[in-house]
This record gives structure tokens, sequence and C-alpha cells, in this order.
């Protein structure tokens, strides 16, 4: 058997494999909607999430969090404890990497699953965090970032 069309066969399975795991924005819409609920309302809190990293806006970051907030960066695990913690600490949490992938974070890309949604590979988690004890509200939050 020659090398070609080994190759062809191997590359036509990547291809039809990459397809398999492809997802459209409806898809994740509707993954978001299934497990957590609210997916309309994540929209918003994502694109400030977004639009903040790219800026390096700290301040409009804290305040898309959920407190006490988990963050791992340069080889340590903090518990920041609240908005002005995590604003005079900002440069230490996040690293720009870090930035730089939320900040081109596309929905498509989203990955979803029962603990949360995903950002650039794992950088920031964002999850439905409840109001009240029975949950009848919630809105979405940064609930981790791992730098």
């Amino acid at each position: 058997m020659s090398r070609l069309p080994a190759f062809l066969l191997l590359g036509a399975t990547l291809l039809v494999a990459a397809g398999a795991f492809a997802q459209s924005e409806n898809d994740v819409y509707n993954k978001i909607e299934e497990l957590h609920g609210d997916a309309a309302g994540f929209d918003r809190p994502l694109r400030q999430l977004v639009q903040a990293m790219r800026a390096g806006d700290a301040e409009a970051i804290a305040g898309l969090a959920d407190y006490p907030l988990t963050v791992k960066a340069n080889g340590e695990t903090y518990d920041v404890e609240n908005a002005e913690d995590f604003v005079d600490n900002f440069d230490d949490l996040v690293t720009p990497e870090t930035r730089r992938a939320v900040g081109r974070q596309q929905y498509g890309d989203l990955f979803v699953n029962s603990d949360g949604v995903m950002l650039a590979g794992g950088a920031v988690w964002m999850g439905a965090v409840c109001e009240d004890d029975a949950c009848e509200t919630s809105h979405w939050a940064i609930t981790a970032i791992n730098n």
C-alpha cells in the first residue's frame, strides 16, 4: 500500500472528527439553556467580560465576579474576598495572556458543562449564581479564574 492513500485516509478521518466537535452558536446557547437556564441572560455579562478583558478594566471585571472568588495564579490559589481586593491585586491575579485569550473569546468556542461556561480554554469560568436559597432568581458571574 502506498503512503499517499494512507495519508489521505488519515486526513479525511481528522476532518470528519474535527467536524464532529464543531458547534454552532445555537448549539452553545441550547446547552447553556439546558444545563443552567437563562441563556439569554448570559449574553450581556459575557460581552461585558470580553470587552473588559480587552481593555484591562479591573473594576469592570471585578463587578462581574461572585465572591469569594477562587483565582489560580503564579502557582498559588487565592480566595479573593471582594471586588476591592480583586482590583487592588488585579495584575497579580489576571495575567496578560488570560486577558488576551478571554478578549478574543467567540461564543461558538465556549465550553458548557454542569459546572458552568468555560472561556479561553479554562482561563475563566462563569456560572449562574443563585440569589436566594430557593434559587428562584440567579445572575451570571465569574466563578473562577485560572491563569
